[in-house]
């Protein structure tokens, strides 16, 4: 199974080695020669130039790969080369910034397969959305840190408040959010949570509980 990870910076580098771990061919694309440096000497397959290219991403061979990740810090990029991968039957997965708008942000969300935040879970969130996994499982992502989803219920305390608003300090970030029986996606800032909500969130392990009753109340 092969995949293209277009962008190796911070992400793109922690996706690629993640996916390779796991035993699947990865090919990285990118035009910045230490980058391309650091992805050689790491054993990649690696080709140099521009990740919205069409050309650049046929000879990464887009045509044989099951899926594509738009990972560089230029979205305008990442959604080139996401609808090159759709184009090319693909799963793409578009890395996108925390300032984008609603409206950019909605464009994008409807045209590729998963948009992830680095902010939010980076290089899990990144392979996940790769192999089309959902996010409705505890599953350990680095040392101390944990991936953990839970159900809203109808007396919790952050009923009615915006994601924005919800006060998890340094202890865990939500990533994705999703209405009752919807899909999760990355929420907006000004998503109201509501009874029946799910929420993902990455979290201090030694936090869990805390963060949690922060969430849930007594539930």
């Amino acid at each position: 199974m092969s995949f293209v990870v277009v962008g190796y910076g911070r992400v793109g580098a922690r996706t690629a080695q993640i996916l390779e771990t796991d035993g699947y061919n990865v090919v990285v694309v990118d035009n910045d020669p230490d980058k391309i440096t650091h992805a050689d000497n790491a054993g990649f397959d690696v080709i140099e130039g521009d990740g919205s290219n069409a050309s650049v991403l046929k000879q990464a061979g887009i045509d044989e790969a099951v899926a594509l990740g738009g990972l560089t810090d230029d979205p305008t990029v990442n959604f080139a080369a996401c609808l090159t991968g759709k184009q090319h039957g693909c799963r793409v997965v578009m890395r996108i910034s925390e300032d984008i708008n609603s409206n950019v942000y909605e464009q994008y969300e409807s045209d590729v397969d998963d948009v992830i935040d680095p902010e939010r879970l980076g290089a899990a969130g990144a392979k996940t959305a790769l192999l089309g996994g959902n996010f409705n499982v505890l599953d350990e992502l680095t040392e101390g840190l944990s991936l953990t989803s839970l159900s809203v219920p109808v007396d919790a305390p952050i009923i009615d408040q915006t994601v924005n608003e919800i006060e998890l300090g340094d202890h865990g970030r939500i990533y994705a959010h999703g209405r009752a029986n919807e899909p999760m996606t990355i929420p907006l800032p000004a998503t109201i949570i509501k009874s029946g909500d799910r929420l993902a969130l990455v979290v201090e392990q030694n936090n869990l509980t805390e963060v949690r009753q922060t969430l849930m109340g007594d539930n």
